[in-house]
């Protein structure tokens, strides 16, 4: 057990159910959805000219979903300076490749039209069914990179 999760695993379990109670809060006091790659999207359309940013669906929903957003990163600083570790976590990977990697999942995600916190948090929430596609194959992609990458490095 320790080996899969070597900080142990309340803190998992209590950031799953909290943002569980948190998209679920969202929708019922809003009935907004609270996805992440459309924060991103939406955010875009501050910087950007391209039509495609510019969409109703982005424009008249980035002011609360850059309060979302900031909420999130609020939660995890807070989290980081009252429950986490004194010395900061490490990756041990260099920054080109956490870079192609956020590209990568940026890119998927656009592509499947929503991120795992859209499709499986809040479509699985929902019980829909091209989220639970999503996510299977969010989930598919995952093991298998993550295999190949094991496999590349000689593990």
């Amino acid at each position: 057990m320790n080996a899969l999760f070597p900080l142990g695993w309340a803190h998992y379990l209590g950031g799953g159910l909290l943002i569980g109670l948190g998209v679920a809060w969202l929708f019922l006091s809003t009935g907004r959805i609270g996805g992440m790659s459309t924060v991103f999207t939406s955010t875009w359309s501050y910087l950007s000219r391209a039509p495609y940013f510019h969409l109703p669906r982005f424009t008249e929903s980035r002011q609360w979903r850059l309060v979302y957003a900031a909420g999130l990163v609020l939660g995890a600083f807070l989290w980081w300076r009252w429950l986490g570790p004194a010395a900061p976590l490490r990756s041990g990977l260099p920054w080109w490749q956490l870079l192609l990697g956020g590209v990568l999942v940026g890119y998927g995600a656009r592509l499947g039209n929503g991120c795992t916190s859209g499709h499986g948090i809040c479509g699985l929430g929902s019980l829909q069914l091209p989220s639970l596609v999503a996510v299977l194959t969010f989930m598919a992609t995952g093991f298998a990179t993550a295999n190949l990458v094991l496999a590349w490095r000689g593990h």
